[in-house]
């Protein structure tokens, strides 16, 4: 038995080596290449926005508000690198015409060239409990997270394919890989994104796809998203610290230049990722091997956290109950 589970070892190790080098992308340079970020007016896509700038990119900004967009643009520029570097701001909603998204996106690249690496950032969360969410909200989070992806990327995804190079970044949330009380609306529409980009990931044209589960990011949308929160959503989220977007930047950046398939952060994202890796491409040896070895631990101390966030459920739900009688009984 033993000799049979080192066998199947050797067996998987030797299949990871030979199919590791069909899929590992050489690394995208950024300095003169065309980045569009689409949600780039604030919070993680703006950040993204800096941080490609700094390494010599030339950017296009996608958002709906043209104020906020003009004020992004002034920042980013203070970070050039060269006096060639170009920001571009276009005025869109990218979730509601395909036809619109793409007139600008070839504005877009009569301009600036054709798009090296896109980066869907445009999103929202709304949370409620299930009864409590209107079925109009549950269409407007498909359409602005999952459809606002689709948009864009069918726009640029023909050139990146005729020119075998290009990536494409998905910004999903950690809520896309675990579904949370409050979440029925905006975890669905986060799943969504993640099958997307698998079955675009097996189209082998040289075009590498990122999905990014960031954590909660100290952004104008998250103190948004925390003013309607649910006190259970709100309990099970202060579990975890919330991150930088600059941090959550750097990490996603780094992660789609190296042509990665999963970018996380942090120790609760790693083993999020490894727990959720499902059938997901890998771009090494490495991470296959840790995801197999790790994948027991992490689910066991998985339990502890499902355990902890049910418990968290229970108790306001108790608490309510009993605030409840008491009024009645006043």
């Amino acid at each position: 038995m033993l000799l049979l589970a080192a066998a199947f070892l050797v067996a998987f190790v030797l299949l990871l080596y030979m199919v590791s080098p069909l899929i590992s992308p050489k690394p995208l340079a950024l300095p003169g290449a065309h980045v569009v970020v689409t949600g780039g007016s604030s919070g993680i896509g703006k950040c993204i926005a800096i941080e490609c700038y700094k390494q010599g990119a030339f950017i296009t900004l996608v958002a709906r508000n043209e104020d906020k967009l003009l004020q992004a643009k002034k920042e980013i520029e203070m970070h050039s690198i060269n006096d060639k570097q170009v920001v571009l701001c276009i005025s869109v909603d990218v979730s509601q015409d395909y036809n619109q998204v793409e007139n600008v996106i070839k504005q877009a690249q009569e301009k600036l060239g054709p798009v090296d690496m896109l980066v869907n950032c445009a999103g929202m969360a709304v949370s409620g409990k299930f009864e409590d969410l209107e079925v109009s909200t549950f269409e407007r989070l498909m359409s602005i997270n999952y459809l606002g992806s689709v948009y864009p990327s069918r726009a640029v995804i023909t050139t990146m394919k005729e020119r075998r190079v290009g990536r494409i970044v998905f910004v999903s949330s950690q809520a896309g890989q675990l579904g949370l009380f409050g979440f029925t609306a905006y975890s669905a529409s986060k799943f969504a994104i993640r099958g997307l980009a698998e079955a675009l990931q097996m189209e082998p044209y040289n075009v590498y796809i990122t999905v990014a589960y960031p954590p909660d990011t100290d952004t104008p949308g998250f103190a948004e998203e925390n003013r309607t929160k649910p006190l259970e959503t709100r309990l099970i989220s202060e579990t975890t610290s919330v991150c930088k977007p600059e941090q959550v930047a750097k990490q996603i950046v780094k992660d789609a230049i190296q042509g990665n398939f999963n970018s996380s952060l942090g120790s609760d994202g790693y083993m999020l990722s490894a727990l959720t890796c499902g059938m997901a491409p890998v771009t090494s040896i490495t991470e296959g091997l840790q995801q197999v070895v790790t994948m027991g631990l992490f689910r066991t101390i998985a339990l502890f956290y499902l355990g902890s966030f049910d418990s968290i459920v229970r108790r306001c739900m108790m608490q309510r109950e009993k605030s409840e009688n008491a009024d009645k009984t006043a």
